[in-house]
C-alpha cells in the first residue's frame, strides 16, 4: 500500500493513547507495544506483489483460505494451521478467522459479483495469535493479521466479523479508489470499511436495516468496559463511555467536524459523519441494507470519476447519481436527504 494507504490497524491511535494514559499496568504495556509496533510497520507491499496468490484459483468466485499461527511472535505468516477445505482446528482464533474470511469473500462475491479483494481471485491469508496481548488487527496489503487482545479491554480480534470485513475492505478501497488516507478522503476510506464491515455482518445474520444494531466491534470489548462497541454508525459518539477508554469522540454532523492534525486529520473521528449518512440512507431505502444502499456505495467506490482526494461532498454527489441511475429518482432523493441530515447539503 502506498504511503497514503490506511493506518495499519483497526484500533485507532487515540484509543491506544487513552489506554497508555489511563489503563492498568498490563493495559498500558500492551497498548504501548501495539502502538510502537504499528508505527514501525513498513509500508505494505500492495496488492501487486501478491497477485501470485491468485494462481491457485480454478474459476471465478473460488474461495481459497490459509490460516497461520504466529505463536505469539511477530513473524509472518507463521505456522500453517488450517487450509481451504480442512476440518476445524479446535483453536477458536484459527477457526473464527477461517470463517470470517470466508464470510467476507462470499458476501462480496454473492452480492456484488466481486472476486475477492482485488476482483481477480486473490487467495485470503490470515495469521492469528500475533504478538503477546496484541491490541489490534490489520490488513497489510497481502494478508490479515489478528492479535489476541489484552484480555481486559479487548478480546481476541477474530471474534468480530465486522472488524475482519472492515480491514479486508481497506484492500478493496485501495484497489478501486485509492482514497488518500488523510482528512475527508481518509475519513471516507475509514467509513467505507465500516459500511462493508457492517453489511457483511448483517448479511450473515440476515438482518434488515431496521433489525441491525449498527455497531462496529461489538464483539471486541470485555464485560469490564462500559460500552456497546467501538463505533456506532446509527448514533456516532454513543458507542462507549468508560473510565479507561473515555467517551466515544465521533461526530455525527458536519457542525461538529473535528479539525486536528492527529490521526491523519481525524480519519477515525470524522468517519462518523459519512457513517451516519449511510445509516440514514439504509433506513430510508428500507429492507436489507446491502441491496440498495450498499450497492450504491459500492458503485460509487468503483466509479473512476471518484478522485483519490475526494471530500464528503464529492462522494455524496456520486452516491446520489448512482442511486438515481440504478434504482430511480425517489431513491436518489432519499440518499440526498440522508447526506443533508449530516450537514452535507448538495442542493
Amino acid at each position: 500500500m502506498s504511503r497514503q494507504g490506511p493506518y495499519p490497524g483497526f484500533i485507532p491511535p487515540y484509543i491506544l493513547h487513552r489506554l497508555i494514559d489511563h489503563g492498568s499496568e498490563w493495559q498500558r504495556s500492551r497498548a504501548l507495544n501495539t502502538l510502537t509496533h504499528v508505527r514501525q510497520l513498513l509500508p505494505n507491499p500492495g496488492l501487486a506483489s501478491v497477485m501470485g496468490a491468485a494462481a491457485e484459483k480454478t474459476a471465478p468466485g473460488t474461495l481459497q483460505r490459509r490460516i497461520y499461527d504466529a505463536q505469539h511472535l511477530t513473524v509472518l505468516p507463521g505456522t500453517l494451521t488450517r487450509a481451504e477445505g480442512q476440518r476445524a482446528s479446535g483453536d477458536a482464533a484459527v477457526d473464527e478467522a477461517y470463517d470470517a474470511l470466508g464470510a467476507t469473500h462470499d458476501f462480496f462475491w454473492q452480492v456484488y459479483g466481486r472476486d475477492s479483494i482485488d476482483n481477480r481471485g486473490l487467495a485470503l491469508t490470515g495469521t492469528v495469535h500475533y504478538g503477546e496481548g496484541y491490541d489490534n488487527a490489520f490488513w497489510n496489503g497481502a494478508q490479515m493479521v489478528f492479535g489476541d487482545g489484552d484480555g481486559e479491554v479487548f478480546q481476541r480480534f477474530t471474534r468480530s466479523l465486522d472488524v475482519v470485513a472492515h480491514e479486508l475492505a481497506h484492500g478493496i478501497t485501495e484497489s478501486e479508489a485509492g482514497l488518500v488516507y488523510r482528512n475527508q478522503s481518509g475519513a471516507l476510506n475509514e467509513s467505507v470499511s465500516d459500511v462493508f464491515g457492517i453489511l457483511t455482518k448483517q448479511y450473515v445474520l440476515k438482518q434488515t436495516a431496521e433489525q441491525a444494531d449498527w455497531l462496529i466491534g461489538a464483539d471486541l470489548l470485555t464485560d469490564k468496559v462500559k460500552g456497546k462497541g467501538l463505533r456506532s454508525m446509527s448514533h456516532p459518539g454513543t458507542a462507549y463511555d468508560d473510565p479507561v477508554l473515555g467517551k466515544d469522540p465521533q461526530p455525527a454532523h458536519m457542525r461538529d467536524f473535528v479539525v486536528t492534525q492527529d490521526d491523519n486529520g481525524g480519519v477515525h473521528l470524522n468517519s462518523g459523519i459519512p457513517n451516519r449518512a449511510f445509516y440514514l440512507a439504509a433506513i430510508a431505502l428500507g429492507g436489507s441494507a446491502w441491496v440498495q444502499a450498499g450497492q450504491i456505495w459500492y458503485d460509487t467506490l468503483c466509479d473512476k470519476r471518484l478522485d483519490n482526494d475526494a471530500d464528503f461532498r464529492a462522494f455524496a454527489t456520486l452516491t446520489v447519481e448512482h442511486a438515481g441511475e440504478r434504482f430511480g429518482v425517489a431513491q436518489g432523493k432519499a440518499v440526498q436527504k440522508s447526506w443533508a441530515g449530516v450537514g452535507v447539503d448538495l442542493a
